[in-house]
């Protein structure tokens, strides 16, 4: 049977050092499990730090290009105005044309494109994705006041709608930011 060498280096040392730092974090971390009077305003301000790749101005931008594009005519697979737009085809011309970004071109990828966010943390420029299962079928920009700009559905066009009206409430709305 072969031994293995045991050494006494900086790995050791490591390892010694994360485990009395998992333990000493343990131990920080009992008192937060106490109920307090403001404990969901400290949950709200931890996600109000919830960090994305657009500054105020380009989340603007993204908005007000966004809401300019309605009535543009819904295509499948399409990305520009001239050749009408998908759900995520509009996605992708907005953020790339008022943001530089270029987000991922299926609605499935962009459900894990960015951080998943609560509701009560939505900001202009942020996704809202709908589905009924594991992976959502449909995308939009949250542009204020509960509504969103997405293009629907083939023989219809881009439009603004509310994410909390009957029909898309039941899809199970869920939000990102980019």
């Amino acid at each position: 049977m072969i031994k293995p060498k045991v050494t006494h280096n900086c790995h050791s040392a490591f390892y010694i050092l994360t485990l009395a730092s998992v333990v000493g974090l343990a131990g920080c971390g009992s008192t937060s499990m106490q109920p307090t009077s403001d404990s969901s305003a400290n949950a709200i301000e931890i996600f109000e730090h919830i960090p994305g790749r657009l500054t105020p101005e380009q989340a603007n931008d993204v908005t007000l290009y966004a809401l300019g594009l309605v009535g543009t005519p819904y295509k499948y697979g399409g990305n520009t105005p001239d050749s009408g737009f998908d759900c995520s085809g509009l996605i992708v011309h907005v953020f790339q044309a008022r943001a530089g970004i270029t987000p991922p071109r299926t609605t499935a990828e962009l459900s894990f494109w960015g951080r998943l966010l609560p509701q009560e943390q939505l900001r202009t420029g942020d996704l809202v994705l709908f589905g009924k299962g594991t992976l959502p079928n449909h995308a939009g920009i949250y542009v204020g006041g509960g509504r969103f700009v997405h293009a629907p559905a083939t023989g219809g066009t881009v439009r603004l709608d509310r994410f909390d009206s009957g029909h898309w409430e039941k899809q199970f709305p869920r939000f990102r930011r980019p």
